[in-house]
């Protein structure tokens, strides 16, 4: 379950409330605008309505360096209901454009 997001494209997913349990997920396929950047609060709000308390699937995966994880977060494309979090974000509109 998506527990806190914390920009257009980070969040934590937990099976329980204790942010102890939770791991910090990247989406793989969507780069939203820096939270501190022109589109960065919207990129979040939008993420927050699609995924914010809803079941999810995520898979890691490597990112453009060859790894899994970007500083503390794995990177991962992640679902709900069969629709990655990437296109479920385009199809809401959000601008693309972050590092």
């Amino acid at each position: 379950m998506v527990r806190y997001v914390g920009d257009g494209d980070g969040l934590c997913v937990g099976r329980t409330s204790d942010p102890n349990e939770w791991i910090e997920v990247r989406l793989a396929d969507f780069d939203a605008p820096e939270l501190h950047t022109p589109g960065g609060p919207a990129a979040k709000a939008a993420l927050e309505r699609v995924a914010l308390r809803r079941e999810i699937t995520c898979t890691a995966e490597r990112g453009r360096g060859g790894r899994v994880r970007s500083f503390d977060r794995v990177i991962a494309r992640c679902w709900i209901g069969g629709k990655s979090l990437g296109d479920l974000l385009r199809q809401a509109g959000v601008a693309e454009g972050g590092n």
